[in-house]
């Protein structure tokens, strides 16, 4: 199984769309879960203890949603990156070996805390650039699918 905890909910309706047709084409392959977790407001005018209070508690609620047994992988500025092909093996690996879900960990604007990062068993960096949460979603989803078709053998439009 595979899961998506993300913080705040996507609204916009071209992404909606998309990450929801992810989703469909991944269950062919696995069963998947977006699970959707609290957001909480970050005004530009806090100071940074609110700022780490709003990541300590948006890292908890991400964290109540990962069991024991989970496979972690933090999506993470400083993670390390991969070619598609070394991610499908890593999928692969831990569906093999570790035999268990793995959950996909996307924090808040402001970053996760050292709880969550800690908890994590790899951090992923999917770029070097900056991209909204909601885009980093679909981008997760779709190197998901991609990692699927690679590891079938399966072409995949380019």
């Amino acid at each position: 199984m595979i899961k998506l905890v993300c913080v705040g909910k996507c609204k916009e309706k071209a992404l909606v769309q998309l990450i929801q047709e992810y989703t469909k084409r991944i269950s062919g392959y696995s069963k998947i879960e977006i699970i959707e977790t609290e957001e909480l407001m970050a005004p530009q005018s806090n100071s940074a203890a609110q700022n780490q209070s709003v990541i300590d508690q948006e890292s908890e609620h991400s964290l109540k949603k990962i069991k024991p047994t989970d496979y972690v992988i933090l999506l993470d500025l400083h993670g390390q990156t991969m070619t598609s092909e070394k991610f499908a093996s890593k999928i692969n690996q831990v569906q093999i070996y570790n035999s268990s879900d793995i959950t996909f960990v996307i924090g808040g604007s402001l970053g996760v805390s050292e709880a969550l990062r800690k908890r994590a068993d790899f951090a992923w960096k999917l770029s070097d650039n900056t991209f909204p949460h909601q885009i980093v979603r679909l981008l997760v989803l779709e190197q998901i699918y991609r990692a699927f078709k690679i590891l079938r053998n399966e072409p995949y439009h380019k």
